[in-house]
């Protein structure tokens, strides 16, 4: 049943003058379920989006202007202008109507890809946690509706006005909408009193919105502690709303002031120069937009100069009388060396390329990103939901003095009546009584991978885990006080909740979780017992204190008042040599006893056995506080209350977590290798956990030794050893560290500066709100977006959807494909510039009789070419899908960018060549043949003398459009033979097959070979718009130069394949770093066994299916919880399915 809306005087209230309740049912909302489906629809329908107005819309002027006032369009105008001006309308016109084309066909290009980058964006933006028919949804801010229950943590931008009715700790920081400079504490009461007085407010006028303390804003984040609340107003209506209504302010760039008295007497022209500088750069494009179009722009203006310069040149050799032939002239130099296409291909590029990364669940909140992605050289990367798949289950805990508890047979983590719980008693609690000497050859554990994370467990090995009973040592769980002490802090430090119902549309109940997956397998733990939180809770446990989890101190405490009133107790989670420092106790009941160092040993060896096998150990600890809880006796702020409510702790038992590695994350990690790129693993786990980890997905080695002993000693660090470390001692290290274990955000930052030092190029991942410095310091910043918070998202260039690390690495082979793709079609237009200008220089010492020089190419070919016979080819490169060897090469020089020394060499090579078989054609039909007759006034009109120049014009219009048409065919790999461009491939003439594979430059390149027979005999067009004439013979000649062309592009591939030019290969690479005693590192590689990893969630979609014994993979993995210690790489050799090829390891890395 629908909430009761309130009589019309209350509701014309303000919510924070109104209690929860009223709220509630003033906005038709309940707070234990929040909206229905329904009603969300309803109020979609009647409310505008949750959105600022005049946010994101794309001013359409502002996209004509930028393609009105690009330097290839500036060099059109001036062409038509000079051909107008001379008479020539027919020229005139043409290059009037190519220019409103080009115009139109950007315009409309632009218009659409910043539209869809627009949509690209919105799906970083901020995100809200809503709970909707009793589930909690993580939904765009943008879809937030009044009445909605929003669930706010740290690190959150509060999605729309929020009247707040759970604040634990909760502090926002509203500097941007009040000008508060302090974080705002909040409360849930609706006794708010008018400011200088004890008079309880009854308006909403009397009390300004940063004194409304039960409300949270619109924009503002949360900066500690978490919190729920009603939305109460959306978009436009929120405060922040309102104030973005009555001001269009716009923030001015330092130094652009005026002001002389501030700033002194020279400031006026300073700050006027400044904004003139700031003015033309932004019509120019050359301060506005990615590194690569700025770099572009630059380009076009520094052809635009050429083209001037050659213009003066065409004047200068005709002694400065600039006649309309002359003018014509400089015309088709000026269009020659102007690639008019270049800027919307790279806009194409970019889109495509977002697309397709969005696709692989990567959204690019920053263009110049996409360009940086091909350059990166080390990946530092968190752990948890990246590289592992976050799905975390309980697989050990333990007690002291009374045991450790197994669970069995779960593979969901979602479900706590999965699986059986036993229980070992404490003789078998220590590692030194798992050293006991076993039978090696029923001694399956060893026959495992060295972390024992991996679900391939040996078929024998599980078909005996099912066949044999539980051992007289092992006993099925039961609820007993010991076990009572520890499941009380588990199930009450904690934020996680378990659910067991029926899911919308399904008849049968399932179990939902929300919260982090650490403290949902910790919740899920406790309701194997029916001892959940909301069953304690419902029992009488108040919550009146809360300490959140915090990065740098790595713990969490809650402060509880028990159901009789009689106490208070502390209860604390967190890693374990953080929590044990604190104790001063250990063990519960009638075995608690005062910590000694020899018991500390015994719980941190405990610790290693567990961290050993993979899980993620955490201390669970408790206290009882001395007499009533009460923040406000403790002077000194959070930071000292703290201390005193995390002291003389009692250790009650480490629980240890598994987490498996993603199925995919061992080969992404592979790929980086082959790719030149190095994984650094920055975790806040245990070291044995990182390690284990790490040696699993072949981040490092599982055999240490392999390695020389300086380089092996500083690969795996804890973060406390590499903070003491200066930034010389960082740099003398052999290697950077790649894997860093409890590590905080100052490491990571730390981590970035050392990379920088040693000229690398690195992606940080990240998704606290700690992580933010990191983030934005990194060359390409990575946020989570299932796990990340709005600050880190703000922060970061990139988000991922999924948290996937292999998203990394296919964002990185994105990046490196559209880098060159960038580089080919940037190739392929400047070469045949380049090839017409030499050409059109060559012809300035071809002059006819009154001494004027004729062009080899009239300006209408020249614009044909250029716009038409390179464009399409262009887009065609623009959309080449990855070389073969795209992710087994070292990545690209960021120094150089897209003009890298090959490039501009080939540009080179290619256009002499082009140029030099243009003018060779040109010269043998009016030399050769027609003995030098150049005729008269032929760059204006075909007359009875001028039938050799237009033959010629023809000639080479036609061999110059096969040309670059087929060198499109021929960048497909700037190194590799046309004939061949995969080496992999089987076929022994692959051409036609490869060619066929971008149909798109296919289809270009052949509709644009067979256009030039129309171009060239149509009569009319022919002679009075182009300039040339129907040829025979020559067509021969415009062949035969064609392929010596390609034969010349084909020797100079072969000439750079053979010499190694421009390429460092691997061969060299590893013995550079050989040389330099420097790792070669071939990550991915170092595991011998052939992987089959598996994951929770993917056997549970495979469990029906048999392996060759006709075992299940569930079976496999029924007794996960069973597994020994660390096998011995020597253990680990007595599988025969690990010798490869009978080597050993060191003979295999």
């Amino acid at each position: 049943m629908a909430p009761t809306r309130l009589p019309a005087s209350a509701a014309e209230k303000h919510p924070f003058l109104l209690s929860v309740e009223e709220t509630a049912q003033q906005l038709g909302t309940n707070i234990e379920t929040g909206l229905t489906a329904r009603s969300v629809s309803d109020l979609q329908k009647s409310h505008p989006r949750n959105e600022l107005e005049g946010g994101g819309g794309v001013a359409w002027y502002k996209i004509l202007i930028k393609q009105i006032s690009n330097a290839m369009i500036l060099v059109l105008v001036f062409a038509m202008a000079l051909s107008f001006g001379v008479g020539d309308h027919i020229e005139g016109g043409v290059l009037a109507a190519v220019i409103v084309l080009n115009c139109a066909i950007g315009f409309f290009q632009e218009f659409k890809a910043e539209k869809k980058m627009d949509s690209l964006r919105a799906l970083s933006s901020p995100s809200a946690a809503v709970l909707r028919d009793g589930r909690v949804d993580v939904i765009p801010s943008a879809e937030v509706v009044p009445g909605d229950i929003v669930i706010l943590k740290t690190g959150d931008t509060v999605p729309a006005d929020l009247r707040l009715f759970e604040a634990m700790n909760l502090n926002c920081d509203e500097k941007s909408l009040t000008g508060e400079a302090e974080p705002v504490e909040k409360v849930i009461e609706n006794n708010i009193m008018i400011p200088g007085s004890k008079k309880l407010a009854t308006e909403d006028a009397e009390v300004g919105i940063g004194d409304r303390f039960n409300m949270a804003y619109s924009t503002t984040t949360v900066t500690k502690g978490r919190g729920r609340g009603i939305v109460t107003s959306t978009g436009m209506q929120t405060e922040v709303g309102k104030i973005a209504a009555s001001t269009t302010k716009k923030n001015r760039k330092a130094g652009r002031s005026m002001n002389y008295k501030k700033y002194g007497k020279t400031q006026p022209v300073k700050g006027l120069a400044r904004r003139i500088y700031d003015i033309v750069g932004k019509f120019l494009g050359l301060t506005e937009g990615t590194p690569l179009q700025r770099k572009l722009s630059k380009v076009a203006y520094i052809l635009f100069g050429c083209a001037i310069l050659l213009a003066i040149i065409v004047f200068g050799v005709n002694r400065f009388n600039v006649t309309d032939e002359v003018a014509i002239y400089a015309i088709s130099t000026g269009i020659a060396i102007i690639p008019e296409s270049l800027i919307a291909v790279l806009t194409i590029t970019m889109v495509v390329g977002m697309t397709v990364m969005r696709k692989a669940n990567v959204v690019i909140r920053d263009l110049s990103a996409l360009e940086a992605l091909g350059g990166v050289t080390n990946i530092c990367s968190d752990k948890t939901g990246t590289l592992t798949q976050g799905a975390m289950i309980v697989k050990k805990v333990w007690l002291p003095k009374v045991g450790i508890f197994t669970v069995n047979n779960s593979m969901d983590p979602n479900n706590p009546t999965q699986g059986t719980v036993t229980k070992r008693p404490a003789p078998y609690l220590l590692v030194k009584a798992m050293d006991e000497k076993v039978d090696e050859k029923t001694d399956f554990d060893h026959q495992r991978s060295a972390a024992a994370l991996k679900f391939d467990i040996p078929a024998e090995k599980a078909a005996k885990d099912q066949r044999q009973k539980p051992t007289e040592s092992d006993e099925e769980a039961t609820l007993t006080p010991h076990l009572e002490s520890f499941l009380q802090p588990t199930a009450l430090c904690n934020l996680a909740t378990v659910k067991h119902e029926n899911v919308e549309g399904e008849t049968t109940k399932k179990w939902q979780t929300t919260g982090e997956p650490t403290e949902i397998a910790l919740q899920v733990f406790a309701h194997r017992f029916e001892y959940g939180k909301k069953r304690l809770v419902s029992q009488g446990w108040k919550q009146v204190g809360e300490f959140p989890f915090d990065s740098s101190i790595k713990r969490m405490s809650v402060v509880y008042n028990s159901p009789d009133g009689a106490s208070t107790m502390v209860f604390t989670k967190g890693a374990v040599e953080r929590i044990l420092d604190f104790c001063t106790f250990v063990g519960s009941g009638d075995n608690n006893e005062p910590m000694t160092e020899e018991l500390k040993e015994q719980v941190i060896t405990q610790m290693d056995q567990f961290a050993a096998q993979g899980q993620r150990v955490l201390a669970v600890a408790s206290r009882t506080w001395p007499g009533e809880f009460s923040a406000e006796k403790i002077k000194g702020g959070d930071d000292q209350l703290r201390s005193e409510v995390e002291k003389d702790l009692t250790l009650v038992g480490l629980v240890g977590i598994y987490d498996p590695p993603r199925d995919e994350s061992k080969g992404a990690v592979r790929e980086c290798s082959e790719a030149g790129i190095k994984v650094h693993m920055l975790t806040g786990d245990h070291p044995a956990t990182a390690t284990a980890i790490a040696k699993e997905i072949g981040i490092v080695p599982r055999n240490l030794s392999i390695l020389p002993p300086d380089v092996s000693a500083s690969i795996i660090q804890k973060a406390t050893d590499f903070d003491k470390l200066t930034d010389a001692e960082i740099d003398a290290l052999p290697e950077l560290p790649l894997v860093i274990a409890r590590c905080a955000p100052d490491t990571k930052t730390r981590m970035i500066e050392a990379l920088r030092r040693r000229g690398l190029y690195m992606a940080m991942t990240g998704d606290g709100v700690n992580d933010a410095p990191s983030l934005s310091s990194a060359d390409v910043g990575i946020a989570m977006g299932l796990a990340g918070s709005d600050v880190a998202k703000g922060a970061a260039k990139i988000v991922l959807t999924d948290d996937n690390f292999s998203s990394i690495v296919s964002a990185i082979r994105e990046g490196r494909r559209m880098f060159d793709n960038i580089q080919k079609f940037v190739l392929h237009l400047l070469t045949s510039n380049v090839g017409e200008v030499i050409l059109l220089i060559a012809g300035l010492g071809f002059q006819d009789q009154t001494g004027f020089s004729v062009f080899p190419l009239s300006p209408l070919q020249i614009l044909w070419i250029n716009m038409l016979t390179s464009s399409f080819p262009a887009f065609g490169l623009g959309r080449e899908k990855a070389n073969s060897d795209i992710m087994k090469r070292p990545p690209h020089n960021i120094k150089y960018g897209v003009f890298t020394p090959q490039i501009l060499v080939d540009m080179t090579v290619y256009g002499i060549l082009m140029g030099t078989c243009t003018l060779m054609t040109f010269v043998i039909v009016v030399y050769g043949v027609n003995e030098g007759q150049l005729g008269l006034d032929c760059n204006r009109m075909y007359g009875e003398f001028c039938e050799p120049v237009f033959r010629a014009r023809a000639a080479v219009f036609a061999e110059l459009t096969w040309m670059i048409l087929l060198s499109a065919w021929e960048f497909k790999n700037i190194r590799r033979s046309v004939f061949r461009l995969d080496p992999a491939s089987e076929s022994r003439f692959p051409f036609f097959k490869d060619i066929w594979e971008n149909q798109f430059l296919f289809w270009a390149v052949v509709i644009g070979a067979l256009s030039v027979f129309p171009a060239v005999y149509i009569p009319g067009l022919n002679t009075k718009v182009f300039k040339h004439t129907d040829i025979s013979w020559e067509w021969g000649l415009s062949f035969g130069f064609t392929i010596v062309f390609v034969f010349g592009v084909e020797v100079w591939k072969w000439v750079k394949r053979t010499w190694q030019l421009f390429e460092v290969g691997e061969a060299d690479r590893d013995e550079a770093e050989r040389k330099s005693r420097k790792l070669g590192l071939r990550q991915g590689f170092f595991t011998m066994a052939k992987s089959r990893p598996s994951s929770i969630r993917s056997l549970s979609r495979r469990g029906t299916e048999r392996s060759m014994d006709d075992i299940s993979i569930k079976e496999k993995i029924a007794e996960m919880g069973t597994l020994g210690s660390t096998p011995t790489t020597r253990a680990l050799l007595k599988r025969p399915e690990l010798q490869l090829g009978g080597r050993t390891p060191e003979e295999q890395v």
